[in-house]
């Protein structure tokens, strides 16, 4: 079922639409053992370090981008989350643009409290921008939407990461250091 705000889309958007909401899964390509670079980021977030958790993000989403055979994207990882009104946004996905290669920005800590992110919640957000640089450069859509096929791929793609990490033998299960 779309979400409310398909029936305001253009017909060449609702095409769009649906055509991402029919894609359910996204896999970790073949061969890839990421185990080591989510532990590196659940580090960095531990130790509270902007710099090695953008050095690990961006390893991290290498790697996924070379199995995936699609066109790099840089990843920012920065402070403190920008907020207004209508609430603190968690990343950022800006698409290849005059030659500038695509983007991913991710804040390390919340607006309000300025807590260091969850890590299962840093975590999903830097895929769910990868997944919007997927549907650009993988699976060759027009836009990139919202959809519960986009929230599906997402979902099985950190699980299969989640999965690698927690065979890792770097795993810390969280407040165990």
């Amino acid at each position: 079922m779309p979400f409310a705000y398909y029936d305001k889309l253009s017909r060449a958007r609702q095409r769009i639409y649906r055509k991402s909401d029919a894609i359910e899964t996204l896999g970790i390509p073949p061969g890839l053992a990421l185990g080591g670079a989510i532990a590196a980021i659940a580090y960095a977030l531990r130790r509270e370090h902007r710099t090695s958790a953008q050095s690990a993000c961006q390893s991290l989403v290498d790697a996924l981008v070379e199995g995936y055979r699609v066109p790099a994207v840089r990843v920012k990882v920065l402070l403190r989350r920008p907020a207004d009104d209508y609430g603190e946004l968690h990343g950022l996905y800006e698409p290849e643009e005059d030659g500038a290669r695509a983007c991913i920005t991710l804040w390390m800590r919340t607006a309000q409290k300025k807590q260091v992110v969850a890590f299962k919640t840093f975590l999903r957000t830097l895929i769910h921008e990868v997944c919007h640089h997927l549907d650009y450069e993988l699976f060759a859509l027009e836009e990139t939407f919202h959809t519960e096929g986009f929230y599906k791929r997402e979902s099985t793609l950190v699980s299969a990461l989640l999965g690698q990490f927690a065979a890792h033998p770097d795993f810390l299960p969280p407040g165990s250091d």
